[in-house]
């Protein structure tokens, strides 16, 4: 029955990564626009648009009960601000780094971050690891320690992304947020900071009122993050080892996405990715295996 209920969680991170690696695509259609205002209209689309999905699904009752606890618990009042801001600096950063030479550092991050989230699950909730994952675990690790013999350091944007996470992850089922009413609710906290990035530069923001196509490129993004957060939101309700283990599929398809935007895998990096597209593999088998079962 377990295997059964994971199911859907399992689609939704799959469909959350391709939506995630279509969208790290898509912001090379939208300029002139620089990466803080592509992520100020992100945000200020997307929280309508989740808005919408959460009256269609029936679910407007996960942001009130949020808000009647709101008098209860006085914790909420800086526990809120404060999930906002973590998942809003990563929303940020995704849009930042690849025009701002730390798209490596931030791909580096993501390689990281199921490692991360693993112990994370392990260490702070206990989790089981089954046999397959411990084995999609070490591969994974294999490839991760050749990218950091590889990097000379690690940046900001690495940590960020690999302990940025885990951190908002944790919070969220702390407080019991962790839905998508708790995320509108950080989106919507976060829309004054976007509204400066977003219309903060009169003459960008010219070009976007004189070009239809850009206007129209502008909803598409909001649209596709608002769908693409609501299938990850739902993927965390997955113990956090698988959660952590699937979202190796998002950097591999960035990997895929850069290949076709011109970029090239340096040879000593094939260890990188054939240990972790390995790990995938494993995972794939365990995915199968689960579905017999049924």
């Amino acid at each position: 029955m377990q295997s059964r209920n994971s199911l859907p969680g399992v689609a939704s991170s799959v469909g959350a990564s391709v939506l995630f690696a279509t969208l790290y695509y898509y912001t090379s259609l939208l300029e002139p626009l620089d990466g803080q205002q592509i992520y100020g209209w992100r945000i200020l689309l997307t929280a309508p648009c989740l808005a919408l999905l959460l009256l269609g699904f029936g679910r407007w009752g996960e942001v009130r009960q949020i808000f009647a606890r709101l008098a209860a618990e006085p914790r909420l009042w800086f526990a809120l601000p404060l999930s906002s801001a973590l998942v809003g600096l990563q929303l940020w950063l995704f849009m930042w780094a690849p025009i701002n030479g730390h798209g490596l550092d931030v791909s580096l991050g993501y390689f990281l971050l199921p490692l991360t989230l693993v112990l994370t699950g392990r260490l702070v909730f206990g989790e089981a690891i089954s046999r397959l994952q411990r084995l999609a675990c070490v591969l994974a690790a294999v490839g991760v320690g050749n990218e950091l013999l590889l990097a000379s350091s690690l940046s900001w944007p690495v940590l960020a992304v690999a302990l940025g996470y885990p951190c908002y992850f944790i919070l969220r089922r702390k407080i019991g947020t962790a839905n998508l009413g708790g995320l509108w609710l950080d989106l919507v906290i976060s829309l004054p900071v976007a509204a400066a990035f977003a219309v903060g530069d009169s003459a960008t923001l010219q070009q976007v009122i004189e070009r239809p196509r850009l206007q129209l490129l502008i909803f598409g993004l909001g649209a596709l993050s608002a769908l693409a957060l609501a299938l990850m939101i739902i993927a965390t309700r997955l113990n956090l080892a698988l959660f952590g283990l699937l979202s190796y599929v998002e950097p591999v398809l960035l990997v895929v996405v850069a290949l076709l935007l011109g970029e090239s895998i340096a040879p000593d990096q094939w260890l990188t990715y054939g240990a972790i597209w390995a790990a995938i593999a494993v995972l794939v088998v365990e995915g199968v295996r689960a579905l017999r079962r049924r």
